[in-house]
C-alpha cells in the first residue's frame, strides 16, 4: 500500500471544498482495489485527516485489500467485495471488521457469492487473468453493489444538513 494515497485524499477534499459547488458537509471517498485500500486508509484513525481541517463524511471501497488491523474508521464506512476474489479475498475484510474498534464509526461489509475482483468492469466479460488472478464482470454483483452504493451514500450523506449561505452585514 501506497500511505500517500490517503494524503492524496485529503489534499483533493480541500481543493474540492474550496469551490462553489462542492458541498464539503457532503464529501465521500471511493476507490477501487488499491483506490478501494487508499479510500480505507483515508478514514483509518485519521492519520491522514490530522493533517487537514476537512473530513469525508462516508467511504466506500471496491474490491480492497483489508490489511488494517485494529481498524477505527472516522467515517461509515462501506467494503464491497467478491468471494471469490482471489486477489483481495474477502477473508481479509471479514478480519478487519471483527477485529475494527467499536468506538470507531460502523463498517458494512456486502461480500457478493462467486463474484470475482473487478466484478463491477462491464469491460471484463469475458472475464481473464491478469497478473495471476481472475478479474471477471458479473452482472448481478455489479447491480446490487450500486444499488447498496447509493443507499449507502444517501443514508450517510442526503442527511446532512447544508450549510447556510453566508451573508453580508
Amino acid at each position: 500500500m501506497f500511505l500517500d494515497q490517503g494524503f492524496d485524499a485529503y489534499a483533493a477534499l480541500r481543493y474540492l471544498s474550496q469551490r462553489d459547488f462542492v458541498d464539503p458537509a457532503r464529501a465521500a471517498v471511493l476507490g477501487q482495489s488499491m483506490g478501494g485500500s487508499a479510500a480505507l486508509d483515508a478514514v483509518d484513525n485519521d492519520w491522514a485527516a490530522q493533517h487537514f481541517g476537512e473530513r469525508f463524511r462516508a467511504a466506500i471501497a471496491y474490491y480492497p485489500n483489508c490489511g488494517i488491523p485494529a481498524a477505527k474508521m472516522t467515517a461509515p464506512t462501506l467494503v464491497l467485495i467478491g468471494e471469490a476474489d482471489d486477489w483481495n479475498p474477502a477473508e481479509g475484510c471479514r478480519r478487519m471488521v471483527a477485529l475494527s474498534q467499536r468506538d470507531g464509526a460502523a463498517i458494512t461489509l456486502i461480500v457478493h457469492p462467486g463474484a470475482y475482483h473487478a466484478f463491477d468492469v462491464a469491460q471484463l466479460k469475458p472475464g481473464i487473468r491478469a497478473m495471476g488472478h481472475w478479474l471477471e464482470y458479473d452482472e448481478p454483483a455489479a447491480r446490487d453493489a450500486e444499488q447498496k452504493l447509493r443507499a449507502f451514500l444517501a443514508a450517510n450523506l442526503l442527511g446532512v444538513p447544508a450549510p447556510r449561505p453566508q451573508t453580508s452585514p
